[in-house]
């Protein structure tokens, strides 16, 4: 059981650590120095927080944090700084916990508690440069908020009961690696976005036409979808927000046939090949929703169902207006007469 309760504290400071260091330090150095908590034997290489130096610096330190965790894009350079920190900060604690040990075993406890920390700094630093995508900052404010609660009750929890701890932030990993995939699509568009507004014309230039190519990788996967031979009437790239039967922030190409006006067709790539989704346009509208880093083309069904959104980088509005007037122009359009050839007299 010693073992599992120095594996619980060695993980959780190094977990806890990716999320807020500073925090961490600091309120384990500030119960350690006020004797709220005593250390036990095995414990007593952790003194070393409770020394005024290390409160002074992790304090200072934890106050800038406090502020620039909560201020929106300043919260994301601040993590950005600290991707390197954190991880060596949580690897040291966690060497600190174990105390005297060999060489080879402080190094593979560095490797585990630095990934650990990794893990946990970059699902926060993930979700922070997500939720700056939203032009309010009160979001910010308040997950700043929970993560501080978070150390906090984590620290609480190591102290009460580690290898209770060592269960929950196992489990936490798990989760976190498990989403791994999904956190670094949204993290990729979302700095493909950044670049594109930061490094583009706040709008540029329209084409008369939509492009029309369509790459060879892409193109096995179209044909799939595509059984009647219809030829290409355009496809843009862009990025699937939300579409059924594609992982949310994949990047593909939307694409629109001549001939059936009722339909497109996204396709992304998936491993070394690629995946073609075929969706209808019945009964659904049309529509441009500028975003702060995006311009949105919006399928919305006029009844029940969750709506369809493709992402273009800012500065697309023009193309984008292009495809939703092509589409809506051709839903509007009458089908096709079909001419039935009158049938000979006979004599």
């Amino acid at each position: 059981m010693d073992r599992f309760n120095l594996l619980g504290v060695a993980l959780g400071l190094a977990c806890l650590a990716g999320v807020n260091l500073y925090l961490t330090v600091f309120v384990t150095g500030l119960a350690i120095s006020q004797h709220w908590i005593v250390l036990s034997p095995e414990y007593q290489s952790l003194a070393i927080l409770g020394e005024p130096l290390i409160l002074w610096i992790a304090g200072t330190l934890y106050v800038l944090e406090f502020f620039a965790d909560k201020v929106p894009w300043v919260d994301s350079a601040w993590d950005t700084v600290h991707t390197i920190i954190r991880p060596i900060g949580g690897a040291l604690l966690a060497i600190r916990v174990l105390g005297q040990t060999n060489p080879a075993f402080d190094v593979i406890v560095a490797l585990a508690a630095g990934g650990a920390s990794l893990v946990t700094h970059s699902a926060k630093a993930s979700t922070r440069l997500v939720t700056n995508a939203s032009p309010e900052p009160f979001s910010n404010i308040g997950l700043s908020l929970l993560e501080d609660a978070a150390v906090v009750g984590g620290l609480a929890l190591i102290h009460f009961n580690p290898a209770l701890a060592l269960g929950v932030f196992v489990i936490i990993l798990s989760i976190i690696l498990y989403f791994a995939p999904k956190i670094f699509r949204a993290v990729r568009v979302k700095l493909w976005l950044i670049w594109k507004k930061l490094n583009g014309p706040a709008e540029k230039e329209a084409s008369s036409t939509l492009p029309t190519s369509l790459p060879s990788r892409y193109a096995a996967a179209v044909a799939r979808e595509n059984l009647l031979g219809e030829t290409i009437a355009w496809a843009v790239p862009c990025v699937s927000k939300k579409l059924r039967g594609v992982p949310a922030n994949s990047s593909g190409l939307l694409v629109a046939t001549n001939e059936d006006s009722g339909r497109l067709i996204f396709v992304a790539r998936k491993g070394w090949g690629a995946r073609a989704q075929a969706f209808s346009l019945e009964g659904c509208t049309m529509t441009r929703e500028p975003k702060f880093l995006s311009e949105n083309f919006v399928i919305s069904p006029n009844g029940k169902g969750a709506s369809t959104t493709f992402l273009f980088e800012r500065g697309r509005g023009a193309r984008v207006q292009q495809i939703v007037d092509f589409v809506n122009d051709r839903l509007r359009a009458p089908a096709p007469m079909m001419v039935v050839p009158d049938e000979p007299i006979s004599a």
